[in-house]
């Protein structure tokens, strides 16, 4: 039997924001939470681990400069970041900005949906994902 292909492998994953060789920043096409960005290592490993020391520092450099980008952008209420891969075992980190009043918070972005979000002020933060762009890619050069 023979494992079914890995996602985060065969597709890029969302809108490229930078690939450097060792790991690529996208921004995940989530109409309910924009800025929502995955960090992923490129090769496919499953867990921190399996990186060498200075690839954890390198991959761990990008999940922070990700959220000072967010937190400076966006000015959300609280960043959550997680690295799961239960469903994908592709080392990835979620970094995703959360605000009080999105659609699930406090539940994480996977729980029950708490209510319906606001349309214009979701318009509003997708106006600013070409900001949250700019500023990752500058980071991330001058990490």
């Amino acid at each position: 039997m023979t494992a079914p292909p890995c996602e985060l492998c065969a597709n890029p994953g969302g809108h490229l924001i930078h690939d450097d060789g060792q790991l690529r920043v996208i921004r995940v096409d989530e109409p309910d939470y924009p800025g929502f960005v995955r960090v992923i290592w490129n090769a496919h490993v499953r867990e921190m681990t399996d990186l060498s020391a200075a690839e954890r520092e390198h991959l761990m450099k990008a999940v922070f400069v990700v959220e000072r980008a967010q937190r400076e952008v966006l000015r959300p209420h609280k960043i959550n970041v997680a690295s799961l891969g239960n469903m994908t075992p592709h080392l990835h980190w979620h970094v995703i900005p959360r605000f009080a009043d999105d659609a699930n918070f406090p539940e994480t972005v996977w729980g029950k949906r708490q209510r319906e979000p606001d349309r214009q002020r979701l318009a509003e933060r997708r106006a600013r994902l070409g900001a949250l762009r700019a500023a990752i890619a500058a980071g991330l050069v001058a990490a």
